[in-house]
């Protein structure tokens, strides 16, 4: 079946608006800070697979200027845009970095840089409330969170790749007829 703009255009708006949501859910439940933006990047997934990374961009872009006028939240608008919302065009990418330590080491430091980029926008934005507030429980707990964001990256990673996989090999085959 051919695919026409219109469809592209249709998945990519209805995928983006339920991104939004998720990250909308995630700030009113105050729990989804770093966990809804990346489900919200998981949907990226089908457009990158059927479409490429340029629908892909373009569906991080369109729910990335929608995340920061809509979601309250604004730590979860900028992790989404900064750091998870363009990872899964980023993943795939790097695919072709050989060998693999170096291609996990530039994963690592465009995470952590990309995270270092969110919470020194947030000081600039709201001041040194923000810096009193990651370092009001010492530097060990601080040092702490960064390992767990570390491992949760580590394991967005593995999810995106197994999602992908997955709809690959069993969501393309039973949703080829709508796109």
């Amino acid at each position: 079946m051919r695919k026409t703009e219109s469809q592209k255009i249709a998945l990519c708006g209805v995928l983006g608006a339920l991104s939004v949501v998720l990250m909308l859910v995630g700030a009113a439940l105050q729990v989804g800070t770093y966990a809804a933006p990346m489900f919200a990047a998981f949907l990226a997934i089908p457009v990158l697979e059927e479409y490429g990374p340029r629908y892909a961009l373009l569906l991080y872009g369109t729910v990335s200027v929608l995340a920061l006028l809509l979601v309250p939240e604004t730590e979860l608008a900028l992790f989404y845009v900064l750091v998870v919302g363009y990872y899964p065009v980023l993943r795939r990418t790097l695919r072709k970095v050989k060998p693999t330590a170096l291609r996990w080491l530039i994963k690592f430091l465009v995470f952590n840089a990309a995270t270092a980029l969110v919470y020194g926008l947030l000081f600039a934005l709201f001041g040194p409330a923000v810096l009193q507030e990651l370092t009001a429980d010492g530097t060990g707990v601080l040092v702490l969170l960064l390992a767990l964001g570390n491992l949760s990256f580590f394991l967005c990673d593995r999810a995106i790749g197994a999602v992908s996989r997955y709809y690959r090999v069993i969501l393309r085959k039973k949703l080829k007829h709508f796109f």
